[in-house]
């Protein structure tokens, strides 16, 4: 089955609805840069659905669409045809360093194993410019949102890794199981499979430590905080970034919504 059919045409209407509107929260958050994006990477970028809204978007930006596993590039070929300013690509070498103005990455970091994440991390440090926006959304598989999610699991495939009442109530609990199943999504590219058992608590601390986080922000609504939402939104530059202002009123600062 493609990415597609389990993602944004999905046959539950309500998981299609929040398929764009995490895609619509990351170009929001995006937005309040209000800087002229020329060069714009979708990392990870699946089939990209995402890069077909940024084309409407950015319609005089380079957008690059940044997909390794060579299927899911496929998809993304055939879902953006007609739109030119798209330049596809699998191979990262292929990127030049600090040529990436905005640079969005959506639902990829829970698949990453430890090692695969650094990897990641260290890319697209090496990739964003030194005034670059990155914009990363992950799932909340902890506390309240693990529970939610595992009762719609267990209605779909009852009995697999994260969709036992086991697994569901660890991960409800803030205990999520620390052994998940791997697969090679590409040659020599590992995965998890499941988003069960990825913590973004973690991953926070990872990611800060080579970023400065200027913003973080719950998904599809904000006010309800990443304690209730399925997704998490970090908005940041580099580390070593210069600290700016944004026209849009008020500084960028370090903050939660």
């Amino acid at each position: 089955m493609s990415y597609s059919y389990i993602t944004f045409k999905d046959k539950n209407p309500i998981k299609r609805w929040l398929q764009n509107q995490r895609l619509l929260s990351a170009i929001r958050l995006a937005h309040n840069s209000n800087k002229n994006q020329q060069v714009i990477c979708d990392f990870g970028a699946g089939n990209g659905e995402l890069c077909k809204l940024l084309g409407k978007i950015y319609p005089d930006a380079k957008i690059i669409c940044y997909e390794p596993t060579l299927s899911l590039l496929n998809e993304a070929r055939e879902n953006l045809k007609g739109i030119e300013h798209v330049i596809f690509c699998q191979d990262s070498n292929s990127i030049a360093l600090e040529s990436i103005d905005l640079l969005f990455c959506l639902e990829v970091f829970e698949h990453l194993p430890p090692k695969e994440t650094d990897d990641a991390l260290d890319l697209i440090s090496r990739i964003l410019s030194s005034e670059g926006r990155l914009v990363v959304g992950i799932p909340v598989e902890i506390g309240v949102p693990a529970l939610y999610k595992g009762i719609f699991r267990m209605s779909r495939r009852f009995g697999a890794f994260d969709a036992t009442f086991k697994n569901v109530l660890l991960s409800f609990i803030g205990f999520p199981p620390n052994v998940r199943p791997t697969s090679e999504i590409s040659p020599g590219l590992n995965f998890y499979i499941e988003h069960m058992g990825f913590n973004f608590h973690r991953f926070k601390e990872k990611f800060g430590a080579r970023f400065k986080i200027l913003k973080i922000s719950a998904s599809p609504f904000p006010f309800f905080t990443y304690w209730l939402m399925p997704e998490v939104y970090f908005t940041a530059i580099k580390a070593n970034a210069s600290f700016r202002p944004t026209p849009l009123g008020g500084a960028d600062e370090i903050q939660r919504s």
